[in-house]
């Protein structure tokens, strides 16, 4: 069962962000891949977070790749759909919800606004394919995941990662994350308080 929320893990969250804008400011297109999206909490998050540093152009240009192995189809609905229970947006940062949420009368829930869920798209994702879904990215956010992994297969998923990065790009993943010894040559580490990572070199 996912386990998500919004903001969760907001301080690697905000480092993503003001990492990658001067990273993003140089592309026509930026994308990022959240990968192990769930229920779209974490896209629609960094979503919000974009939203408040980018200008509405370029906000405009930014997408969003959700991903998750669950196969029904219900995470792809939630997430294209935006709905989400008032309960859990209550803890929203104050005036959040007031500007990116709008009550739903149907539902009896809020949805995200459609500037939002624009920028936003879901598709299903098995990590264990060792497939990266596309190149060129600017980000690849993978949290509370890898964990889940055997060492071995974790290795070759961070390859992937760094196939799917555009050069310079940055991965982040889940707090209790060390980078593998054998990926030194891939990734750097760019903060000292957070996993955030900028890729190394071409595609390996």
């Amino acid at each position: 069962m996912a386990f998500t929320f919004f903001f969760r893990d907001l301080q690697v969250l905000e480092q993503v962000v003001e990492r990658s804008l001067p990273i993003i400011a140089g592309r026509s297109h930026p994308r990022i891949w959240d990968a192990g999206a769930a229920t779209g909490q974490e896209a629609y998050t960094l979503s919000i977070l974009f939203a408040e540093k980018m200008g509405h152009f370029a906000f405009g240009n930014l997408r969003i790749d959700a991903t998750d192995v669950e196969p029904t189809g219900q995470f792809a609905q939630i997430v294209q759909a935006g709905l989400y229970p008032a309960a859990e947006l209550s803890r929203l940062p104050d005036g959040i919800l007031e500007k990116y949420f709008e009550p739903d009368a149907e539902s009896g829930q809020r949805r995200a606004a459609e500037k939002l869920r624009r920028r936003i798209t879901f598709q299903h994702h098995d990590l264990l394919s060792l497939q990266e879904i596309g190149q060129g990215y600017s980000v690849v956010l993978c949290k509370n995941v890898l964990l889940h992994f055997q060492p071995a297969e974790r290795i070759e998923v961070l390859r992937m990662f760094h196939r799917a990065l555009a050069p310079g790009g940055l991965l982040a993943t889940e707090q209790t994350q060390e980078m593998p010894v054998e990926l030194a040559p891939l990734f750097e580490r760019v903060s000292p308080d957070g996993p955030v990572f900028q890729k190394r070199g071409g595609n390996q």
